[in-house]
């Protein structure tokens, strides 16, 4: 049987260029789909960041990643605005970028069996197969998914632009690209494409709501049978304690006591009391509302008045860089506030943390609660997302579950769900079991691969 050919389009790429969580997908998911067989290519365009020679470079073992070069459009600082807001000519670029993922693949002769599309950046390529590349023969069985990383972010530009995208004026009307009288490039990928994926079950569901669906509720609930939820994966090259160089000492499921060894040190260095007894709490986010942060502004006085330590790492809404700032001067002696960004540290603290705290209002997948898996670090999350897909309640009676868990977004019930897990690190044998068996689930990509593989069969069929 041949094999099945996938083109990956992302407008960012780990490690050629990131700003989120889908330039780690863009990285990992088309190696993990070679070693299920697939021949997997990815593409995008070519940013001052990008440091390699020539038109292309290679991931994984043979994953091909082909550049797309306009200097005019891509050799900027930033990929997509800068301290100003969004780039002007946005529309532009992106529609430079989708007409070039299609002449790439004619120029490679690459005929591939899907293009996985990902975000409004390359939300144009389902729609230009079904209009200007309609009728060529290069296509005729290409199909394509399109997936939806945060509902949020959908492309939106003024009525006025419409013209550069290349289509009739007859398509900006409600069942295309018109979304309140503003082009919605993202509303038309949902429209064209052969399916649509999001990064959870649970937030495929949540995003045909009013809640969660942006305004495009009524147009996901029309091709709701079409529509996918596949959690993403972990990197455990990038993410294992077993192998982090970064960590004052590395360990494993088996050796987990050296998890203390790291509380320790961690402790010390932050000038906190040194004490295995005392819960560290760790939270490593955006600073920002969508992230929760202001149920946990709420209730911070609160937690800080228990005998804990916390330690934050982050950057995002001025709001909270001054109130963190604040509680750092007012409870110096167990609490940690660290304003930044800085990969070191945020290991060093999925690492000591005892707790791990995500009480996001919105969360698509989220990659915080696994990586904190693996370190043994217990999250307390809302259920909310992919959130609510990976992390069970625990019960000390059945020693199920795998972490704390509170549904509405109320600061008071995220405190009670806290309290719980502050009471249940007191049973000190139960919680070093709990410890042992969250460091032992696999959210590795290749699990991901397999449902995207299943996928990829569905829609060609």
């Amino acid at each position: 049987m041949e094999k099945l050919k996938v083109l990956f389009a992302s407008s960012e790429v780990v490690p050629f260029a990131k700003t989120g969580g889908l330039a780690d997908v863009a990285g990992s998911l088309p190696i993990a789909l070679e070693k299920q067989g697939v021949d997997a290519r990815v593409i995008m365009p070519r940013y001052a960041s990008v440091k390699e020679r020539g038109n292309e470079a290679k991931i994984g073992k043979n994953v091909k990643v082909y550049f797309v070069k306009n200097d005019e459009y891509f050799k900027r600082s930033e990929l997509y605005g800068d301290k100003f807001g969004d780039y002007k000519d946005n529309l532009d670029r992106f529609v430079f970028f989708s007409r070039q993922i299609l002449e790439r693949c004619k120029a490679e002769d690459f005929h591939p069996d899907i293009i996985h599309c990902n975000d409004w950046q390359t939300a144009l390529v389902p729609t230009y197969l079904n209009t200007l590349y309609k009728y060529d023969t290069f296509f005729s069985s290409t199909r394509t998914l399109f997936t939806i990383h945060n509902m949020a972010y959908q492309g939106l530009f003024a009525r006025e632009e419409y013209p550069k995208i290349g289509l009739d004026w007859a398509l900006f009307n409600m069942n295309y690209f018109e979304f309140y009288d503003k082009v919605n490039l993202m509303k038309g990928g949902i429209v064209y494409s052969d399916a649509i994926g999001t990064v959870s079950p649970t937030y495929a569901k949540e995003i045909l709501t009013p809640e969660f669906g942006c305004g495009l509720e009524g147009v996901l609930k029309n091709r709701e049978n079409s529509l996918y939820g596949i959690i993403n994966g972990v990197d455990y090259d990038l993410w294992d304690p077993a192998t982090d160089d970064k960590l004052y000492k590395k360990y494993s499921q088996k050796t987990f006591e050296d998890k203390y060894v790291n509380k320790a040190q961690l402790q010390k260095d932050l000038g906190l009391k040194v004490d295995s007894d005392i819960p560290v709490i760790g939270i490593v986010s955006r600073l920002a509302d969508q992230k929760g942060l202001d149920l946990l502004a709420d209730i911070i006085d609160s937690i800080l008045n228990m005998k804990v330590q916390f330690v934050l790492l982050g950057t995002g809404d001025n709001k909270y860089h001054v109130l963190f700032e604040k509680i750092a001067k007012k409870y110096p002696r167990n609490s940690s506030i660290h304003i930044k960004f800085d990969a070191i540290l945020a290991q060093r603290i999925y690492a000591a943390s005892d707790l791990f705290l995500i009480p996001s209002r919105y969360e698509p997948c989220g990659l915080g609660q696994m990586i904190s898996f693996k370190y043994g670090a217990i999250p307390v999350v809302r259920q909310t997302g992919g959130l609510k897909d990976t992390v069970k309640e625990y019960d000390l009676q059945t020693g199920k579950g795998n972490g704390f868990t509170f549904v509405e977004p109320r600061s008071r019930d995220f405190l009670a769900a806290i309290k719980k897990a502050l009471l249940m690190y007191n049973e000190k044998e139960a919680w070093a079991k709990l410890v042992r068996n969250v460091m032992g689930l696999d959210f590795s990509w290749e699990n991901s691969a397999k449902e995207y593989v299943k996928l990829y069969k569905k829609i060609l069929k």
